[in-house]
Order: C-alpha cells, then structure tokens, then sequence
C-alpha cells in the first residue's frame, strides 16, 4: 500500500479525500447521536488502531484476557476474523486458541452480535473486542489505541493514499494510548511521538509497550536458545503487517538474515510456496524463522525430512513500561461500569 508521498499518492489524494469525508461524517454521527451505538451486555474492552496494519493488537488483547482473569473474570474475545481463508479460522483466532485455551473465541463480523452471543452462549461476564476502535456500533466501557512507533502516522494521509483509518484527531476519544515495539525505536523517535500526541490528545494518558523475544521453538517442539541464532544464516518468512518489527528482533539476536520472505498481512500459505521457501533457505545454507501469527498456519504443511531445512517460530512477550498502575485502573473502573438493561 502506497505511503504518505510520491505519485501514487498523489493519484489516490481524490479517493482519499472521499474516505475522509465519509470517516468525518461517521464520526459525527455516533459523536453527537448516543442511540446509534448499542449498549452490551457485558463490559467491552476495546483494542484497535489509527492504521492499517499490524501495530501489535494480537498481543495486547491476550494480555488483556490475562488480565481479566487474573481477576476472577471470564472474558471472550470478539473478532471479525478478518481474512480467514475457506473453511479456516483467521490467523489471529488461531493465535488467541493457541495462547488462550479455555477463552471463548467468538467470530462474527456484527460485534453486537458477537458480544450478546459470549454472554448467552459461552457465559462470559466482559469482553475484549479486536481492532474496535473504528467499529463503533458497539458501546465499549474502555478504548485502547496502539501507536506503532516504527510507523506512528501511516504515511500522514488516509486510506488509500496513506494508512491512516481516520483523522488523528480521533485520538482524543481514547482512553489510553499505548505506544507498542518502544524499545525498537530510537529514543528520539519516541519522545517526538510523545510530543505529538500530547499535542493530539492531551487529556489521554500514555504508555509505552516492548515486544521482546521469549522461545525459539523448532517443529518438533524442542525449544533451542535464543543466543543459538547469534552469528546465524536464517531465511525470514513472515505475513505481518510490520515484518521490519520482526526483522529487526532477529538482527537484535545476532542472526544474519538471507533470502528474506515477506508476504503480505494475513497470507494464506500454500504448500508450494513454503516448498520454494525452502528450497531457498537450502540454496543459501540457512535455517527458517517465522512467527506464531505465521507458524499456525504453515505447521499443517510441515513435511520434516533429513535434508530439510529447520524450521523454527520466534515467540514474542509484551511487556507494559505502566509503572502508574494506569492500565489496571482504567481496567476496573471498566469493569465496575453499570450497564443499562437491554
């Protein structure tokens, strides 16, 4: 997707234009006409973003579930299931299954629905809603917004010309920003972004969250080190939304990445593609690493053979710079919100 400037943009500024319109005029609607959204039956605890592309919410809605139930709750987690392929589940509900065992899943792209169908069906008591922040036909008791701060502003122009979902400006209708992969930007970058969205959203605390890697793990199960991949051959392959988050990460442990395989987002994998990614990593004496998002849907193709390259995922933890506690308070004021009958 073209970014912020050269002709591409420039030929996609008229469509941009009627996106923007159309966004603005959303906006106001559910800004100034309280009954065009719908109250849930349980709490709703929003994760999304400003723009297209990962920006790291998979990982903050499965804290979040860790956290709920941490507090004695039972929370569900609602998601369109954006891209499943035919007759398989999305990457990210493959993802939450894996993480989360024991977590209601419910995928329906009416998240009103979807929230009255965790509470009737699966007995849940709250919610996290998946990449929420522009769904807004459903009333949420919290909104958290991820700021990638590797590419915080997409481009600076909306879809299609840029990868901004709305104005910036929409910003200030969330309740906590969290600046996601901190420790992979400088610190100048971050205090800039900082600077930015206080200018933005003043009134809206910030955080900072920090990928790190945790377990390298091959296809039999076996967990390697993670300094095994210092001083490495590896072949990247990954369909992320920000696969230089992911490069990055290898090159911070050492790994020297060759024949680089990048995909897009949600890519459904088959089995000749992983075969002439293998065929690479052989030409050039290199392992694969790939992701968990990646690995669920690879693993089923997985044909290992003495000659065949190992094939490793990399597993990554989030971890919350919140030393105010702000996110726990936001959480169970969320929590202790009344709701109003249906």
């Amino acid at each position: 997707m073209p970014a912020g400037g050269g002709p591409a943009a420039t030929l996609l500024a008229p469509l941009a234009a009627l996106y923007t319109l159309a966004t603005d005029c959303r906006n106001a609607i559910y800004d100034r006409l309280r009954w065009a959204s719908s109250p849930p039956p349980i709490p709703v605890i929003s994760v999304g973003n400003i723009t297209a592309g990962g920006t790291g919410k998979t990982p903050l809605v499965i804290e979040l579930v860790r956290r709920l139930r941490a507090r004695g709750r039972d929370p569900a987690i609602l998601t369109r299931g954006y891209r499943g392929a035919r007759g398989q589940p999305a990457d990210e509900v493959r993802e939450f299954g894996e993480s989360l065992p024991g977590t209601a899943v419910v995928v329906d792209a009416d998240r009103v629905r979807g929230a009255r169908t965790a509470r009737a069906a699966h007995g849940a008591d709250c919610a996290v809603l998946d990449d929420g922040f522009q769904h807004r036909r459903l009333r949420r008791q919290l909104d958290l917004v991820l700021i990638d701060a590797l590419d915080p502003w997409g481009g600076g122009r909306l879809l299609p010309a840029g990868r901004l979902r709305e104005r910036l400006a929409g910003l200030a209708r969330a309740e906590l920003l969290v600046i996601s992969r901190a420790n992979l930007a400088p610190p100048a970058q971050l205090d800039a972004i900082e600077t930015r969205l206080a200018r933005i959203a003043p009134a809206v605390p910030r955080i900072r969250a920090a990928v790190w890697p945790e377990a390298l793990r091959a296809a039999d199960g076996v967990e390697h080190p993670l300094d095994a991949l210092a001083g490495r051959r590896v072949v990247p392959l990954c369909g992320i939304g920000n696969p230089e988050s992911f490069l990055a990460t290898l090159r911070g442990l050492g790994a020297e990445p060759c024949a680089v395989q990048v995909f897009p987002d949600h890519h459904a994998y088959r089995p000749a593609e992983l075969a002439r990614v293998s065929a690479a990593a052989a030409a050039a004496h290199a392992d694969i690493v790939t992701t968990r998002k990646d690995w669920v849907k690879l693993s089923g193709m997985l044909r290992p053979g003495p000659h065949a390259p190992l094939i490793m995922r990399l597993e990554m933890r989030l971890e919350l710079a919140d030393p105010a506690g702000v996110l726990n308070l936001l959480l169970d004021q969320a929590l202790e919100q009344r709701l109003a009958p249906l």
